[in-house]
């Protein structure tokens, strides 16, 4: 194995992947939620915004895929699009609820804060059990189940203690800046929960009845995230196209308009975040993705309330941590120990070699 392989394994580049993570997470959440706080006649049109972050994955994840295959984009392509394009058409389903979910977290951030939106985000993680256990058979623990439980209680407690103060300031409004409606906000984290559970789950059947039955090439990471960007940009094109029939030429806003300096660092973070899950799904495992996810939530709360001036309550901070520790613990389940006996404290059994200790099974 090569040197490069090496460190791909090695504990130094998961910190690194974990490091990456959790500053793409928190600087997502921050960032958007800034870029939508300015007034309405100059907010961009998230799906101009959707656009142009795929357009972003796309060029990236050629650059990655023509340096992985030593310059064979070309016929990779061919080889995984062009040849079998019943396989790349299977990407449209995930490409969709991925849109979905994009379009949907951007009405999102507007109405809710920033630690409001990253803990009750968290929910995603009951949404895939559900949909893992209902498309793919999954089985989970006991352990597992109950973290399931703790966590939808922690979202309950933080949704609650934002709902009782929620009703002054979400009829408040700043300038021209639209009114907060927490029901509109976590309605929306809700669906889109659901949107990224069955984008997920289903990419991941996909892959591994792919994988298992076919006995062709399996298909890269850069590649599959080559497909979803390609059809998430078509389906992103049609739903921008559909939307400006029913409007005027007037209320028609044109490409990059209120594209700030922060909305371009917003594509560069969203169009690099992709490819860096892509780079933990490859090189680590979900178990990093829980950590970075917990880690996040606290550093974007931290943030948040020094530069937003954020109020966090008892309540908030109570199910901030049931969250935190329910999905620690679901992804990273107690193992149990077996007790093992002392070989100076075990007799030999008569029949061993050498008298070799033998193990006692419980009958």
């Amino acid at each position: 194995m090569s040197k490069t392989g090496d460190f791909f394994s090695t504990p130094a580049f998961k910190l690194i992947l974990l490091t990456g993570m959790v500053l793409q997470n928190s600087a997502t959440v921050l960032v958007g939620r800034y870029t939508r706080s300015c007034p309405v006649d100059d907010l961009y049109v998230v799906n101009h915004l959707i656009l142009v972050t795929e357009i972003g994955k796309l060029v990236l994840s050629c650059m990655f895929e023509y340096v992985s295959t030593n310059g064979g984009l070309v016929q990779s392509i061919k080889a995984n699009c062009i040849e079998r394009p019943w396989d790349a058409l299977k990407i449209m389903i995930p490409a969709l609820l991925y849109l979905v979910q994009n379009s949907l977290l951007y009405t999102a951030l507007p109405n809710l804060t920033a630690p409001v939106f990253q803990v009750t985000y968290q929910g995603k993680l009951v949404t895939t059990a559900i949909v893992s256990i209902l498309m793919l058979n999954r089985k989970y623990s006991f352990q597992q189940l109950i973290c399931l439980v703790v966590l939808s209680v922690g979202v309950a407690v933080v949704v609650l203690g934002e709902s009782g103060g929620s009703s002054s300031s979400s009829a408040e409004s700043v300038g021209d800046q639209a009114p907060q409606s927490l029901v509109l906000g976590l309605t929306a984290v809700n669906i889109a929960c659901l949107s990224s559970a069955l984008a997920g789950v289903y990419f991941e059947k996909l892959v591994k009845t792919s994988s298992s039955s076919e006995k062709q090439k399996p298909v890269s990471v850069w590649m599959r995230n080559f497909q979803l960007a390609f059809f998430t940009i078509w389906t992103a094109m049609l739903q921008g196209w559909w939307t400006n029939m029913g409007e005027s030429e007037v209320d028609t806003k044109p490409y990059f308009h209120g594209f700030t300096s922060w909305v371009w660092i917003l594509v560069g973070l969203q169009a690099g975040g992709g490819l860096l899950v892509a780079a933990v799904i490859k090189y680590a495992d979900n178990v990093l993705m829980g950590l970075a996810t917990g880690v996040s939530v606290c550093f974007a709360t931290a943030v948040s309330t020094v530069l937003f001036g954020t109020p966090l309550s008892s309540q908030f901070s109570v199910g901030a941590y049931m969250i935190l520790v329910s999905v620690y613990f679901f992804s990273n389940p107690v193992t149990k120990k077996e007790k093992v006996i002392s070989s100076q404290n075990m007799p030999s059994h008569p029949d061993s070699p050498s008298g070799t200790p033998e193990r006692i099974l419980p009958k």
